[in-house]
């Protein structure tokens, strides 16, 4: 089932798409409440609520290779995103005056559904909702450049988003692909994660607990590159 959170007059609310028509939601992770809309231009936001983003860094072999590096982690590299990052879905993707390399780094991403707290391996995929794309947008150079990535990986709309959750969805052996203004870029599959999911979970909850909303990002397969800019306008990354 595809879940969207959208802009309506009483504020964000969600709901299950079929179709062309939305049945409304009473909260996020709530059931339906009668009410439905035309899917057809709704205003829609990030399909999650996050208080913190976690992203998992060096989780493709082909990745590491290409970054530079000749051995393979020997457990997940994490990294924060601010919530300042989360973009609209269909925004354009920022281009900021003080980078010279600004690189995409499209990958799956993980809405938490239920509170993860030191969960064992075996039952992380129970907590999470659902699953959409996501763009890591990164100013390489900065990232290179500064102490912390910070400026590299946080700055505003930094972070684009699918425009629904995939509740119904195994992420083992999961199609991962980037395209920028149609060109396939990145062409890289779950099944080759140095780290699965369950895998991150369990780690992550070892010693954060996540929260209903939160989302964490799994890592980007090889192929990362840059994007030209004109004028400092945007490549738009699409549904």
């Amino acid at each position: 089932m595809r879940r969207i959170r959208f802009e309506s007059e009483d504020g964000p609310r969600w709901g299950e798409l079929e179709g062309d028509s939305v049945h409304l939601l009473s909260g996020m992770t709530g059931e339906r409440t009668g009410e439905t809309a035309a899917f057809a231009g709704l205003a829609l936001l990030a399909p999650c609520e996050p208080r913190v983003i976690v992203c998992v860094g060096k989780n493709y072999a082909d990745h590491v290779r290409e970054m530079g590096g000749s051995e393979l982690p020997e457990e997940p590299g994490l990294f924060l995103k601010g919530l300042n990052t989360l973009a609209r879905p269909g925004d354009p993707m920022p281009y900021p005056a003080w980078t010279e390399n600004l690189q995409y780094e499209g990958e799956l991403a993980a809405v938490i559904g239920k509170r993860l707290h030191r969960v064992e391996r075996s039952a992380a995929l129970g907590h999470v909702l659902g699953y959409t794309v996501a763009v890591d947008v990164t100013a390489r150079d900065k990232q290179r450049a500064d102490l912390q990535w910070t400026r590299g990986k946080s700055a505003d709309g930094f972070c684009l988003l699918g425009a629904w959750l995939e509740t119904e969805l195994d992420p083992s052996a999961l199609a991962v692909q980037t395209r920028v203004n149609g060109a396939l870029k990145q062409d890289g599959n779950t099944r080759d994660f140095i780290f699965d999911l369950p895998t991150v979970l369990e780690y992550i909850s070892a010693f954060m607990t996540l929260e209903p909303g939160d989302l964490v990002l799994t890592g980007t397969p090889e192929g990362v590159g840059p994007v030209a800019h004109a004028g400092r306008a945007a490549t738009r990354v699409g549904r």
